[in-house]
């Protein structure tokens, strides 16, 4: 049995930039085992397998793996499946809607001069969704810094999500995110334990009005750092706009620095009338090539 896959580079304008993502095609037949499996040997932060869409109103089915744990939503896989999807679909519309475990991701597709699809603003399917504050410590040693180093004017480590959970916490500048580095030993006896197991955690710092840099680490889900996350600085965003209050919040993201595969993410939080915070994140996708998977 042979698999069709392709990769792209997600929230960048080049190649080997961003964040790769790996997407197959023809696995309906497929356990989870087995697509387990086939994202683990491709060894990307994420890989999707687009599958028939089951719900009303959905144009295609992801599920989305790490190469340890399938993820309920994440926002690399979402942003670039609807741009590369559009494509290989030759998809008129403007917008894509995709099915995912956490609901439906609406997706705007950008396109070029030619009506190529280059970049895609995906929603998150459900509304930010705060948890328990974390102890500062605890969160410090999980990326080898000293307590010190976590900054609480902003707000305490906590957890937040908007389909996805993580765990967040703020470095007062670029020089402590930079030295940060994910201690697995002390991750293990931390993270699982909490009240909802995160993802991975989220370091952020402000750049200035509007703009943060982050790191994330996710070394229990299979993504010892990840240079681009949508989900996490969807979170993050969603967060921000709870902390400052109003009704809307515009944020640019990057990550990806330290990593040598710098990212850019555009996002945009608002609050609904019921109080709910929505948000979206866009950014652009590049194609990197074809290819088939032999089982």
């Amino acid at each position: 049995m042979e698999l069709e896959f392709a990769t792209a580079d997600v929230f960048t304008e080049r190649r080997f930039a961003g964040n790769p993502l790996g997407l197959v095609f023809g696995a309906e037949a497929l356990d989870t085992e087995v697509l387990q499996a086939v994202a683990r040997e491709l060894g990307l932060p994420e890989t999707v397998f687009v599958l028939p869409a089951e719900a009303q109103g959905a144009d295609i089915r992801l599920r989305i793996f790490t190469p340890a744990v399938e993820l309920p939503f994440a926002g690399h896989p979402s942003v670039g499946a609807a741009v590369m999807l559009a494509r290989r679909m030759d998809h008129a519309g403007e917008t894509l809607v995709l099915e995912e475990a956490a609901g439906l991701v609406p997706a705007r597709l950008t396109r070029d001069s030619t009506g190529l699809p280059v970049a895609a603003e995906i929603e998150a399917p459900l509304p930010l969704a705060i948890g328990a504050t974390l102890d500062r410590a605890a969160i410090a040693a999980c990326v080898a810094l000293p307590e010190a180093a976590i900054h609480m004017n902003g707000h305490p480590p906590l957890l937040a999500g908007c389909g996805a959970a993580f765990a967040i916490a703020e470095v007062e500048d670029a020089e402590l995110l930079a030295a940060a580095m994910p201690d697995l030993a002390a991750m293990a006896r931390y993270l699982p334990g909490l009240p909802t197991p995160p993802v991975g955690l989220l370091l952020h710092t402000p750049l200035g009005i509007g703009r943060r840099r982050v790191r994330m680490f996710a070394p229990l889900s299979g993504i010892v750092e990840d240079p681009a996350t949508g989900a996490a600085n969807i979170a993050l965003a969603g967060l921000l706009l709870h902390l400052a209050g109003g009704s809307a919040l515009l944020l640019d993201v990057e990550q990806g620095i330290e990593m040598g595969r710098p990212s850019q993410l555009h996002l945009a939080a608002r609050r609904e009338a019921d109080g709910a915070i929505r948000v979206r994140v866009g950014g652009g996708v590049v194609a990197v090539s074809r290819g088939h998977i032999t089982l």
